[in-house]
């Protein structure tokens, strides 16, 4: 189902095909490169910031931060990530590809159960067949998942001959496109022409990458975003702490990558947050072989002998709780379940680092861990701590007397009153500091 909606990128292909693509990938992640583009988070970060403080009355002012964060988010995957700008963030109304990717974690969770049979549709994209038998599929979710796929798809296209021509064309007209040529894409089209023959990315694969950064990317990192406002609103000691560290270190004027890097106290709200709330609750896997799994502890079977493996069959539908791995009591202690930064502050208990969690980040599944971890976790770490700096410096965040729900789509978010709809968080914003 994923390469029917994003193409042949990392989140669809398998085996050595997906191992092709994620060495073509790995070095546009490394912190070399996200140095190179902590500038332009900064300048997506000035902007949001201004567009906010251009809509606060002299008093305090209800703003939906889903909203905002997600289109900050967006604008910084389409400068750093593609080399162009999807949101300029001055006007109150996005474009299509802005409205329609807020549609995207909605369209996903009406559409769980029918898309437990794409796969079983042919899924060649050139050829159309797959898409065609899902547009005769009678499901509401299904059919505004292949709208959305659509508009995706032709914005991704553009914006690869956009790229494409401009690298033909040499090095001065790559600088004169957003990002000056230091975005993921354009380092990763030109690897790719320096490439040999077998390692070469085809142009559906080059596309579909494209399709893939945006969608795991903004999503996630955004409602994450809107995780921490939540329970600094809630916490507001918390808030004024790291409103204190991030003002000592001199983040109302831009940090560099190695000062908002070395901040402890925003990082550990970042983790605990990651920690509680992670953005990917849980991830759907099927084994391709037969597998023997060791259990952490043994289970009494029905015989009353102790279990300590499991088999677990060729072509089973196996689902992975990344929150109960991240909450589980018997490796984080009896207050689990409750948002302490400070605990990040201190050594983590014994049997946290003793577990040998397979994640890629700090002892916890948040970014997945193996062949197919988050290859983005860098990125998507300094893009929230750029953006909670520059946020934090110029505004207090309370909570607004709506009714904020949840929601466990494909990615965890926001909405009022209700499951289900878009993404929504309203706050109230008051200008830091304050000029009452």
């Amino acid at each position: 189902s994923n390469e029917l909606v994003l193409g042949k990128g990392l989140l669809s292909t398998l085996g050595d095909h997906h191992k092709k693509q994620r060495k073509m990938l790995n070095p546009v992640f490394s912190p070399k490169h996200m140095r190179q583009m902590i500038p332009i988070f900064h300048d997506v970060g000035r902007t949001l910031v201004h567009a906010i403080r251009s809509r606060l009355s002299d008093g305090p002012t209800e703003i939906d931060m889903a909203t905002w964060t997600g289109r900050a988010a967006l604008e910084i995957m389409g400068q750093a990530g593609l080399g162009c700008s999807f949101d300029p963030l001055v006007s109150d109304k996005p474009d299509e590809y802005v409205t329609a990717l807020k549609s995207f974690t909605y369209a996903i969770g009406r559409s769980a159960i029918p898309r437990r049979i794409m796969p079983y549709l042919p899924t060649v994209r050139f050829a159309g067949i797959g898409r065609m038998l899902i547009k005769l599929v009678p499901h509401e979710g299904v059919q505004l998942l292949f709208q959305l796929s659509e508009i995706f798809w032709a914005r991704a296209s553009a914006i690869y001959k956009e790229k494409k021509y401009a690298l033909e064309r040499g090095d001065a007209a790559v600088s004169q496109q957003v990002g000056g040529g230091k975005d993921i894409m354009s380092i990763l089209l030109k690897a790719n022409m320096e490439a040999s023959g077998s390692d070469k990315l085809d142009e559906d694969e080059l596309i579909g990458q494209m399709s893939t950064l945006i969608m795991a990317a903004v999503d996630t990192t955004s409602n994450a975003l809107s995780a921490i406002l939540t329970l600094l609103a809630e916490h507001p000691d918390v808030q004024q702490k790291l409103r204190a560290e991030i003002l000592e270190a001199g983040a109302d004027k831009g940090l560099d990558f190695d000062a908002l890097m070395g901040l402890p106290y925003l990082e550990a709200v970042c983790r605990e947050t990651l920690r509680l709330h992670a953005p990917l609750a849980q991830v759907f896997r099927e084994t391709q072989t037969d597998v023997v799994l060791p259990l952490s502890k043994p289970i009494t079977g029905l015989d009353g002998s102790a279990i300590h493996q499991i088999l677990i069959p060729k072509n089973t539908s196996v689902v992975a709780g990344l929150l109960n791995c991240n909450r589980n009591k018997a490796l984080w202690g009896e207050d689990a379940y409750e948002w302490k930064p400070e605990r990040w502050l201190a050594p983590l208990p014994t049997a946290v680092t003793e577990a040998r969690m397979p994640g890629v980040y700090s002892n916890l599944m948040t970014f997945l861990g193996g062949g197919r971890a988050c290859i983005g976790f860098k990125f998507s770490q300094l893009e929230m701590k750029v953006l909670l700096s520059l946020l934090l410096a110029n505004f207090t965040f309370e909570r607004s007397d709506k009714q904020i729900i949840w929601n466990f789509g494909g990615v965890r978010y926001p909405t009022v009153g209700q499951l289900g709809g878009n993404a929504s968080l309203p706050m109230i914003l008051r200008a830091y500091p304050s000029k009452e």
